[in-house]
Order: C-alpha cells, then sequence, then structure tokens
C-alpha cells in the first residue's frame, strides 16, 4: 500500500521559532481549506498539528526507504 502522506522541508520560522526548525522536514496533513489561505497544517515540535504560511515551507518528495523512517518516527 502506497503512504500518501505529504512532507515539507522548512524554509524559515520568523515568529514561530518555537515549533519550527528551519532545514526540517515536517509531515503534511491534508486541509483544503487551510490550501485556499495558503496555508499547510503540519505536524510540528509540539508533536500537534497547526496551521502555518505555506510560504514557510517548501514540499519534497522522500525516497521509500526515507518516508519509512520518518513516519516511524513520528
Amino acid at each position: 500500500m502506497k503512504s500518501t502522506a505529504k512532507f515539507v522541508i522548512c524554509l524559515k520560522n520568523k515568529g514561530y521559532e518555537v515549533s519550527l526548525e528551519p532545514r526540517k522536514i515536517y509531515q503534511v496533513l491534508p486541509d483544503a481549506d487551510a490550501a485556499k489561505h495558503r496555508q499547510f497544517r503540519v505536524i510540528d515540535e509540539s508533536v500537534d498539528d497547526y496551521l502555518y504560511p505555506a510560504s514557510f515551507f517548501t514540499p519534497i518528495e522522500l525516497p521509500q526507504l526515507v518516508r519509512k523512517a520518518v513516519l516511524a518516527s513520528a
């Protein structure tokens, strides 16, 4: 079964220094309403999901082995 999890890398964290770390991979949860407002629902450092500006991130594709490791550590 193929995982549909989406991932991003944090590019900046101005105003969210406690919640986001630049250069770190984060999982994005589906949220159509957030997307309409140019936001991502991200599982952050608190291990909860919150909305952040999409401009803070860039989407990435992970190799299957890396994807499994990231999801297992969540």
